[in-house]
């Protein structure tokens, strides 16, 4: 498959991944973008013993816990708040409200909510966590009523 088919096949869903867990627009463009520079590199190297989506998977995974590792070490900045507010292109509020309920779970549920929310077969969710597939539906149900929960006590039904 050539590189521009797979980018314009699976760029939205890396973005969304990326975004789930970073809940900051540029840095998850710049995480996805990341993602597609190293399919680039790599993709004469694939070897077809994954789906090609899962490998996809894989590398943005890499990149956002690398991320993630990151921003564990340095302390972030806060933006003030009316530069916050400034800013262009986020979301609708509840969809960034989920991104943010996102950002806020541990890594390894951030990566299955997200990869369910792309609508990922749960088989493949379980290949590119490393764990069974009845531990993945159970974690996609424990998340999910989390996020209800955090959206119930946020005012929102």
């Amino acid at each position: 498959m050539a590189f521009e088919d797979l980018f314009k096949m699976h760029w939205q869903k890396i973005f969304r991944l990326c975004m789930g867990y970073t809940n900051d627009y540029d840095l998850a463009q710049d995480m996805a973008q990341e993602t597609f520079i190293i399919v680039w590199q790599q993709l004469p190297k694939f070897r077809n013993e994954a789906n090609i989506g899962t490998w996809i998977y894989r590398i943005a995974t890499n990149i956002c816990l690398r991320q993630v590792e990151k921003q564990n070490r340095f302390q972030k900045v806060e933006l003030s708040a009316n530069l916050a507010e400034e800013k262009q292109a986020d979301p609708e509020p509840q969809i960034q409200l989920l991104y943010r309920f996102i950002s806020e779970l541990p890594e390894t549920d951030r990566i299955i909510i997200s990869l369910e929310l792309e609508n990922i077969k749960q088989s493949e969710i379980a290949n590119i966590v490393g764990l069974s597939e009845a531990n993945i539906r159970v974690k996609i149900h424990r998340i999910k009523e989390k996020l209800t929960r955090n959206f119930n006590n946020n005012g929102h039904r």
